[in-house]
Order: C-alpha cells, then sequence, then structure tokens
C-alpha cells in the first residue's frame, strides 16, 4: 500500500496533468484537510517531491489568502529544458541532487532509459571515488559536460 506522501504526490501531479497550464495552485490547510493530515506533511511533499531538479517550480503566500503554486516546468522545447537543467548546477553537485535531475530528464523524455542508467552510474560516490567537496565539484563538472553534449547534439 502507497503511504500518504504518494498519495498526495500523486493527486497534485494529477491536478497539474489536468489543468491547461501545468499549473496547480492550491491551500495548505484544504488539502491537508481533504487528506485528513497535517500541513506539515504536505510541505515535506512538496519540498522532496516538486524540487526545481524534479522539473518543477514552487511558489508560495503564506496568511489568511495563502497559497502553494506548483508548476511543472514545460518541456516542449528540449534546448530550453536542458538549459534550464544547466542552470540548476552550481560548482558543487550532490548524488541525491545529480538523481533528480537525471529522473527529470528521463520523465520529461529528453534522454532514454539507458542514458539515463548510464549518468545515474557515472555520479555514484563508488564511481567517483574521492573525497567530499571534490566529488561534488567533479559531480557537477560531469553533468554540466554530458548535458552540453546532449544539448550540443541537436
Amino acid at each position: 500500500m502507497r503511504n500518504m506522501s504518494d498519495i498526495i504526490e500523486a493527486y497534485l501531479k494529477q491536478k497539474i496533468a489536468e489543468s491547461h497550464n501545468e499549473r496547480v495552485e492550491i491551500k495548505r490547510a484544504q488539502i491537508a484537510e481533504k487528506f485528513d493530515c497535517v500541513p506539515s506533511q504536505l510541505n515535506y511533499v512538496i519540498k522532496t517531491r516538486f524540487t526545481n531538479e524534479l522539473g518543477y517550480i514552487v511558489e508560495s503566500k503564506r496568511g489568511g489568502g495563502g497559497y502553494i503554486r506548483i508548476t511543472k516546468i514545460e518541456t516542449h522545447n528540449k534546448a530550453d529544458y536542458l538549459e534550464h537543467i544547466l542552470s540548476l548546477i552550481g560548482n558543487k553537485l550532490s548524488q541525491t541532487n545529480a538523481q533528480h535531475l537525471i529522473q527529470s530528464m528521463y520523465d520529461a523524455e529528453v534522454i532514454t532509459y539507458n542514458e539515463a542508467r548510464i549518468m545515474d552510474r557515472i555520479i555514484l560516490r563508488e564511481t567517483l571515488l574521492i573525497e567530499l567537496p571534490e566529488r561534488d565539484i567533479l559531480r557537477a563538472h560531469i553533468m554540466r559536460n554530458v548535458i552540453e553534449a546532449i544539448l550540443y547534439e541537436e
């Protein structure tokens, strides 16, 4: 059985898919009430499953008229999407964030399953046998170069 976080994630993704502009605007308290959970659980789902690395932009406004707006980053133009992904990579990149970027590119059908598997293997800490922070610096460099190779292949 799926846990509450999975259910909330699926619900929000369904709402985004059903919208005409790949965006959903929700009220934290209403969603918490709908799923009979605490608002912090909704916060957890949004912070971990709707990140930039996974292809989403989250905006929020607190207070009585507050909302959370989740927008799926458009992937209609492969080059623009890859440029956006490149902009997310700083001087360092953790393994988790790199894996999120790879998953996002796969979900957006920018890379194939096999390309995703290869990328995932080359960014693992078990592959990059150096200590932090050099490992995260190298991982960022590798990811940038691979994405640029995909981008300029177009």
